[in-house]
């Protein structure tokens, strides 16, 4: 499989993060083109992926993960977590995983 994944878990419960807003930008335009836009399924992920294996590329991209909107805490730390990242070689897959609580994110390249 190629093209671009995610999925976002919410480490205060451990359980996946339904209904976040995320979108796919592609970051060679100015402004930056948004390519998709989804919210996550009742296992955190986002089907169809964010970027089809028919439409993998090499390029400079970024995934926008709308916590603030999920989570309206007063105390949160983000509102929108930006995560670019490149790809140099279209045919491999790039899963991008978000951990997330109002005050916490972190990211990876997963499997």
């Amino acid at each position: 499989m190629t093209g671009i994944t995610t999925h976002v878990l919410n480490i205060t419960d451990g359980r996946p993060l339904a209904d976040l807003r995320v979108e796919l930008f592609d970051m060679a335009t100015t402004p930056p083109t948004r390519m998709h836009s989804t919210r996550t399924n009742a296992d955190g992920r986002t089907s169809p992926p964010m970027l089809a294996p028919q439409a993998a590329r090499a390029g400079h991209f970024e995934l926008r993960f709308h916590v603030g909107e999920h989570f309206k805490a007063s105390d949160g730390l983000s509102d929108v977590v930006p995560v670019r990242f490149s790809i140099s070689d279209a045919a491999q897959h790039y899963h991008v995983p978000m951990l997330c609580a109002p005050w916490f994110f972190s990211t990876y390249r997963g499997s």
